[in-house]
């Protein structure tokens, strides 16, 4: 019989740890073009069917609420079945959800449009939630980085995506199918091929491995002499305040963002953009999101959590600045700030999940991450469905200043947890 390594540094970790990268990898990039499509027409679409640009950001809203109750059930099917599970029945009801929105455009219904594009975020809440199981397996000192790995796979995908707007339009046209929704035939190809990958590949799974291995750690030193004093206490007694902190950061971060982000693409139509336009600029966006990944593990890791959170909130602040400032028919400057606004995402989310990944032990580590994330699905869908309300009542100059002063109560709570 194969015994299982007590020690962490042990070789069959460090493998399978490597393969969990691997197949993770490969799902996101796969996942990274789902994601891009509704980023890129989901309000342009609502407001064509609406004629509304104040129900604009209702897609935003829809996604990500749908996105709030698949981080739930990831989260659960996760703590109790494991990751491939998990991750793999998220990626597949994104896919339904594309075909749904498919099916809506060609109706011209709208009930069923909401409908599918709440399912339709399950696909977007599963991508986020893909970066713990990279973490699962990771050693502390390197989690950040393992984290930004999973993370930086899906740029490829979504910089290739927004850029395939027009190409997918044209496709969906010889169809019958209204080129808005074309951007969607390519988000469910990929999020079936992304669940497909998982359901194949993810084993072992990383965090039924890593319980197996941290009940035998905790075997070991509980059969030494005074072993049991180089063990946790429980996540209650030491890192409540931290998984706060962690959850804060991450909830701003994607308030901010999802609004900034959903209504950039109305607003450059208003100016006379066209969809390639506002898809580059997307693209450049999401790029900013996932492309610096890397960099922002490292600088976690090395530099503290606490430090880099606080960064998110000064970056997202120029991001804000500078959409607010930028001339309305001039895409440059809103290609940086939406660069600007991707880049305080990434810092906060890899932020936020390395302190709640520290914080909360293996026998809850899953439920606890799911309902963080239904948090940040919420944050993104408020974000998402005020974004609209606040150009139309106000402009968008007003949202994108708000959402930056908004990101810097960040600052705050890092000098909290800092004093403690």
């Amino acid at each position: 019989m194969t015994t299982v390594p007590a020690r962490i540094e042990d070789l069959p970790r460090l493998q399978a740890q490597r393969r969990t990268l691997i197949v993770l990898v490969a799902a996101q990039v796969l996942s990274g073009a789902g994601l891009a499509a509704g980023v890129t027409v989901g309000a342009l679409l609502a407001q064509d069917m609406l004629t509304s640009t104040s129900l604009a950001g209702l897609p935003s809203a829809l996604g990500t609420a749908g996105s709030a109750l698949a981080a739930f059930a990831v989260g659960r099917i996760s703590q109790t079945r494991g990751r491939r599970p998990g991750l793999a029945a998220g990626y597949l009801a994104g896919a339904v959800g594309s075909a749904g929105v498919i099916a809506a455009a060609v109706a011209g219904n709208t009930v069923l449009l909401f409908l599918a594009l709440f399912v339709y975020g399950a696909g977007m809440s599963t991508n986020l939630q893909a970066r713990y199981a990279g973490a699962d397996l990771a050693l502390p000192a390197r989690r950040a980085r393992a984290v930004s790995t999973v993370l930086v796979a899906t740029t490829a995908g979504g910089v290739v995506g927004p850029n395939l707007t027009t190409l997918t339009g044209e496709l969906a046209r010889t169809f019958g199918i209204p080129s808005l929704a074309g951007p969607f035939l390519l988000a469910g190809t990929a999020y079936a091929l992304a669940a497909l990958v998982l359901a194949i590949w993810l084993r072992p799974d990383p965090l039924l491995l890593a319980r197996t291995l941290e009940a035998e750690r905790t075997a070991v030193a509980r059969a030494q002499p005074g072993g049991t004093r180089g063990l946790l206490p429980p996540v209650a007694e030491r890192h409540r305040f931290s998984v706060f902190v962690g959850a804060l950061v991450m909830v701003l971060t994607q308030l901010v963002m999802v609004a900034i982000m959903t209504m950039t693409p109305v607003h450059m139509q208003d100016h006379g953009h066209g969809t390639a336009a506002s898809g580059l600029v997307i693209a450049i966006h999401i790029g900013a999101m996932y492309l610096p990944s890397p960099l922002t593990g490292w600088l976690v890791d090395r530099y503290g959590r606490f430090t880099i959170a606080a960064a998110s909130a000064l970056t997202l602040l120029a991001a804000g600045l500078v959409a607010a400032s930028a001339p309305g028919g001039s895409v440059t400057p809103l290609a940086v700030a939406l660069a600007l606004l991707g880049l305080g995402w990434n810092l906060g989310l890899v932020t936020g999940t390395a302190i709640i990944t520290d914080a909360v032990p293996l026998a809850t580590r899953a439920t606890t991450q799911g309902l963080v994330d239904v948090s940040v699905a919420i944050a993104g869908a408020t974000g998402g469905m005020a974004s609209g309300l606040v150009v139309a009542g106000a402009g968008y100059p007003l949202l994108a200043i708000g959402g930056g002063i908004l990101a810097l109560a960040i600052v705050p709570a890092v000098a909290a947890v800092r004093s403690r």
